[in-house]
């Protein structure tokens, strides 16, 4: 385990209301990444690291996320300059700076960038993922607690998916996924995205497992006019047709 990750007991899976996310993780510690990131996909979520500044303004340009949890001593681009960057862009993603440094005037420094949050190293993944939770659920209602696609509305609190009122049955993993699409149904979500949020960190999860899940909400949303594409070597998206 880092020094900086505190070791603490994780929930082997989501609670009802909580809804799974889209994470950037950008935290040059390859070390530590690699623990912050099991453990948020132990927890559920789809989890993409940055490794470098260069990198995570590139990810936050090309691609939407519910939360970025940004270090600030990253190599070619300070994690500061990556957030200014971010926001002068417009771009309101919500940003959890987690970062060993701990002097007051530079956490009120980075707040007044732009950040949303700020955490100072050693973390404890119980704060950590209740911090992202709570971004998550602040983006959420300053938004609308459901998604629409066509004639498919998805309840994100309830957990409930229908077509013109008509109520969808899907099982835990079929709204995993498909909630998951309807989120960033504006690009093209991998088979390991899938893999991450679907299975917990260590288990036997495989894309072939992903594959039969779409087969299966294919058929239910035969009707809806929504349909799940696949993108040949990439992975799915959902078209409203």
């Amino acid at each position: 385990m880092p020094a900086l990750l505190k070791k603490v007991s994780l929930p082997d899976h989501l609670g009802h209301h909580d809804i799974a996310m889209h994470l950037l993780l950008i935290e040059d510690d390859p070390l530590l990444a690699d623990g912050i990131a099991n453990a948020l996909s132990h927890a559920g979520h789809s989890v993409q690291q940055a490794f470098n500044g260069h990198q995570a303004d590139v990810c936050l340009q090309a691609a939407d996320y519910d939360v970025a949890i940004l270090d600030l001593g990253l190599p070619g681009i300070d994690g500061s300059d990556v957030l200014r960057r971010l926001r002068n862009r417009g771009n309101k993603t919500p940003v959890l700076v987690v970062s060993a440094r701990d002097a007051l005037d530079e956490r009120v420094r980075l707040l007044d960038i732009g950040a949303d949050d700020y955490l100072v190293k050693p973390v404890a993944m119980a704060e950590l993922e209740a911090r992202i939770r709570a971004l998550g659920r602040r983006r959420t209602s300053e938004g609308t607690p459901q998604i629409n696609v066509g004639q498919l509305r998805l309840d994100l609190v309830s957990q409930r998916a229908e077509v013109n009122g008509t109520p969808i049955e899907l099982t835990a993993r079929e709204w995993s996924i498909l909630s998951l699409l309807a989120a960033h149904a504006k690009r093209v979500v991998s088979k390991e995205e899938i893999v991450q949020a679907l299975y917990q960190s260590g288990s036997d999860g495989s894309p072939n497992a992903v594959e039969v899940f779409v087969s299966r909400l294919r058929a239910k949303l035969e009707s809806s006019g929504v349909a799940i594409r696949t993108v040949r070597g990439l992975g799915y998206y959902l078209d409203d047709q």
